[in-house]
């Protein structure tokens, strides 16, 4: 028995895991991080990225509230890209390509330099629950440690199978044990469970590909990073190489259907719908005669190359007889080859906003356990937990971000309110006000939070009010600045911009859509002012001139929302007494429970027909 009584216990080392102990302990709660394998905390269990579409804007929002991640990511980043420039500013999102080995170094390093927080090697087996609260957790070797809450961060342990073709292996990543215990005892407690499935690509020796066989992908010329503190920039980068699968190499796997779990019924779990697996992809997409795969580094210093988009669980000897005929790939030398995994999940229904759980107080739930795919959705939810746990046991208020303040806020809210029968990937489209989430202004929303709960110092705060101080003096400077006629021509006619044949404000000049604040530097005053301003300002007060009116529209929608919000519905509320109801909304809302009329909206089944029904019988 550990004598000492934990605030908060993390159960679970991944990312999930990881941002919840940094949180908790950086909020000043005692916390006990417990991982099977001190040697991978912080694992990239598969592609080694941070960020992407949607997934970017989430990093940098964890770094807005004091979590690490995008820390992390930029220490170890290999190759920077900003995704989507060619499309509006709500879509840009950052990407890092990373070091794998260099990711975990990192993460386990700014962990052990993290206060209040303590680690301990060995499987949780169980729970000690009391009067339906969470009171400690009892490991493989049956010591147990008393704690005031609990998150659990299991990722894919929980009772984890591996497939390779008809092989099947326990455990929870290729060469560590699976997790058990803790899904039965769960069950048991009244929890409903159910199976999930990922998987990930073959690893290979990039000594033996010809690149010159295959189209280099570089970093972008002006590498960003995803945090708004001090982390330094790349001056470096690795390429990263496409190329495409072709009909020979699918004839190859087809070969292998009959003995692929996914196939043979092996595999009843379901998969992530938008990252499949090579033969689910021309298992699916027939008609194609060929499929992308980015050929990735795995850091500075290894050969080992991430074959991404080749993500299999047929029988090793078929993925490598069908590597050989990818161009490059001829004599392909392979590390280890592609599985697929099988893990237990919670329906995420069973939650509240803060991660905690209906069923156990002071119990929480992040990451895989809730059915999300991805480090970044894992590392917001993390996060998350971690905070609420700390907030719980020292008799503070729940956080919750809302769907128009984080796109944390829309993933938490999604899996709360509709649940998840697949594993769910954060994308821009889930965000209905995605244009006031943007990755260029989470610093903007975020900060002043992380700094009321302790996670931000009065230092960035500082930093955050001198940005919005010097975009609000950039805007008034060109919507008061006046170019006439023969300034301003000359410059659009450089871009094949209409002349015009009056004096215009420099705002509204930006306002058209091939023109930017760089263009209009190539006035002379306009360079003298914009010289005084980083480019980080200037962006931003480009986006504020261009999209004003679409951003004020949606500032007006959230208003209209936020009084649905405001609309409470008690918690023991009982539904199936209202007979006007549809039978299918009352089940759903039993289910889910919402807080307010603003999510029960949002229930998948509930009408707007029933919405009414409940604001007349509210009194509203």
């Amino acid at each position: 028995m550990i004598s000492e009584i934990y605030d908060v216990i993390v159960v679970g080392a991944g990312h999930a895991g990881s941002e919840a102990a940094a949180a908790a302990a950086n909020l000043g709660s005692k916390t006990l991080l417990i991982t099977m394998n001190m040697q991978t905390i912080g694992q990239m269990s598969c592609n080694p990225a941070m960020g992407g579409i949607a997934k970017g804007q989430i990093v940098r929002e964890i770094d807005a509230m004091g979590g690490y991640s995008g820390i992390i990511a930029d220490k170890s980043a290999i190759q920077f890209k900003m995704l989507n420039l060619s499309k509006g500013p709500a879509m840009w999102s950052p990407r890092t390509q990373n070091d794998r080995m260099l990711f975990a170094e990192e993460w386990r390093y700014a962990l052990e330099n993290t206060k209040n927080l303590d680690f301990f090697q060995d499987m949780v087996k169980s729970l000690i629950i009391e009067n339906h609260k969470v009171v400690g957790v009892i490991t493989s070797l049956g010591i147990k440690i008393k704690a005031k809450s609990v998150v659990l961060t299991n990722g894919t342990f929980l009772n984890g199978l591996i497939h390779v073709g008809d092989k099947q292996l326990g455990g929870g990543r290729m060469g560590e044990p699976k997790a058990f215990g803790i899904t039965e005892q769960l069950v048991s407690l009244g929890f409903e469970s159910g199976r999930m499935k990922t998987g990930t690509p073959p690893r290979v020796d990039g000594r033996s590909l010809d690149y010159s066989q295959m189209d280099e992908q570089k970093g972008d010329e002006k590498p960003q990073k995803f945090s708004y503190s001090d982390t330094p920039k790349l001056t470096k980068q690795l390429s990263c190489h496409i190329v495409y699968t072709n009909e020979t190499v699918h004839d190859i796997l087809r070969e292998g259907f009959d003995r692929s779990p996914m196939f043979n019924g092996t595999i009843q779990s379901t998969g992530p719908r938008y990252c499949p697996s090579i033969e689910d992809k021309i298992n699916r997409f027939a008609e194609r005669n060929r499929h992308q795969l980015f050929v990735e580094p795995e850091g500075w210093r290894t050969v080992e190359i991430y074959v991404n988009g080749f993500s299999s669980s047929l029988p090793e000897e078929i993925q490598i007889k069908a590597m050989k005929h990818i161009p490059g790939f001829q004599n392909v030398k392979v590390f280890r080859p592609g599985y697929a995994i099988e893990y237990d999940y919670f329906p995420p229904t069973q939650l509240y906003h803060t991660l905690e759980t209906k069923l156990i107080q002071n119990l929480y739930f992040a990451g895989q356990i809730n059915g999300t795919t991805g480090y970044e959705e894992a590392a917001g939810q993390g996060l998350m937990a971690g905070i609420n746990a700390h907030n719980k046991v020292h008799d503070k208020g729940d956080f919750i971000l809302n769907r128009d303040e984080a796109y944390i806020g829309v993933l938490i809210d999604d899996l709360i309110t509709k649940g998840t029968e697949e594993p769910y990937r954060m994308f821009t489209s889930r965000a209905e006000y995605r244009l006031l989430l943007r990755q260029d202004n989470a610093d903007i929303r975020l900060t002043s939070k992380a700094y009321d709960l302790g996670l931000a110092d009065e230092q960035r705060l500082r930093n955050v009010e001198e940005k919005i101080s010097k975009s609000d003096e950039l805007e008034n400077y060109l919507k008061e600045t006046s170019l006439k006629p023969g300034i301003i021509n000359p410059v659009l006619q450089s871009i094949e911009s209409s002349p015009v044949d009056q004096a215009y404000r420099a705002s509204q000049i930006l306002t058209r859509p091939n023109i930017t604040i760089e263009k209009l530097e190539e006035i002379d005053f306009i360079r003298e002012k914009s010289q005084q301003f980083s480019e980080e300002v200037k962006e931003q007060a480009e986006i504020n001139i261009k999209y004003r009116g679409y951003i004020e529209k949606e500032k007006e929608n959230v208003a209209k929302l936020n009084r649905l919000e405001t609309i409470k519905i008690p918690e023991d509320f009982d539904y199936s007494n209202i007979n006007s109801l549809s039978s299918e909304a009352k089940q759903k809302l039993n289910k889910v429970k919402p807080h307010s009329i603003a999510q029960a909206g949002r229930i998948s089944g509930v009408s707007p027909a029933d919405i009414n029904v409940l604001l007349i019988y509210l009194g509203r």
